[in-house]
C-alpha cells in the first residue's frame, strides 16, 4: 500500500531530473559549438562541402531519432513533453528575418538568405496559431494543419541547409563573390550547428505526438 502510494511522487520526480539533464546537455551542446566555431573547425576549403557543419546539423538529430528508436525512456519523454511548450519555441524562427538584413549588407548571398528568411519568419508567424488550435481544440495535435506546419518546418530548415551547401559547389557563377562562409564563423555558426538540429528535433517530437494522437 505505501509503495503504490509513492507511485505517484516518483513520476514528477523522474521527469525533472530528465528536464535538468536536457538542460545540462543543451548548455554542453551550444558550449561545445562555440568552442569548435571559434577554433574555425566548421571553415571548410572553397569548393570543398562543408562536412563540418552538416555533421553539426545532422548529428545531433541522428542521435534524437536513434535513442527515440532504442530507448523507452527518451520515446516517453518525447511522447508526453508538453506540446504546447514546444510548439511557442518555434516562434523564435520568425528570427529569421536577420538573414534578410545580413543579405541586405551584402553579408550572405540571396540564394540561401531568402528563402531561409521567408520561410523561418513564415513558420514563427504561424506558431501562435498553432499554440491557440492545441490549447482551444482537444484534438488539434492530430489535426492536418498541425501536422502540415510542422512538416513544412521541417522541409524549410531542410532547404536552407541544402541550398547552403550544394549551390556554391554545383553552381558556383550563381553563388557569386558573396558566399555562405559566414554560416560557419562565430557567431552565425550557432544557427546551423545549434538551432537548426534544435528545432528539427522539436519538430520530429510533435509529429510523434501528432501521430499519437492520431491513432487515439
Amino acid at each position: 500500500m505505501s509503495h503504490a502510494a509513492t507511485l505517484p511522487a516518483d513520476r514528477p520526480a523522474s521527469r525533472a531530473g530528465a528536464s535538468t539533464l536536457i538542460s545540462v546537455l543543451l548548455v554542453a551542446w551550444a558550449s561545445l559549438i562555440v568552442w569548435l566555431g571559434a577554433a574555425g573547425a566548421f571553415v571548410a576549403s572553397a569548393g570543398t562541402p562543408p562536412l563540418g557543419l552538416l555533421t553539426a546539423v545532422l548529428g545531433p538529430v541522428i542521435a534524437y531519432l536513434v535513442a527515440y528508436r532504442r530507448s523507452a525512456t527518451v520515446r516517453e519523454f518525447a511522447l508526453t513533453a508538453d506540446l504546447r511548450f514546444l510548439t511557442a519555441t518555434q516562434a523564435w524562427r520568425f528570427g529569421g528575418f536577420v538573414f534578410l538584413a545580413l543579405y541586405a549588407y551584402g553579408v550572405l548571398p540571396g540564394y540561401f538568405a531568402l528563402p531561409a528568411g521567408i520561410g523561418d519568419m513564415a513558420i514563427g508567424a504561424a506558431a501562435p496559431w498553432m499554440l491557440m488550435g492545441l490549447a482551444r481544440e482537444p484534438g488539434f495535435a492530430a489535426s492536418r494543419r498541425f501536422v502540415a506546419w510542422n512538416v513544412l518546418g521541417i522541409l524549410d530548415l531542410v532547404v536552407a541547409v541544402s541550398v547552403g551547401a550544394v549551390v556554391p559547389l554545383l553552381f558556383p557563377s550563381v553563388a557569386g563573390a558573396i558566399t555562405t562562409a559566414a554560416m560557419a564563423r562565430l557567431p552565425l555558426v550557432l544557427i546551423p550547428g545549434f538551432f537548426v538540429p534544435g528545432f528539427l528535433i522539436l519538430h520530429g517530437i510533435a509529429l510523434g505526438q501528432a501521430r499519437r494522437a492520431a491513432l487515439g
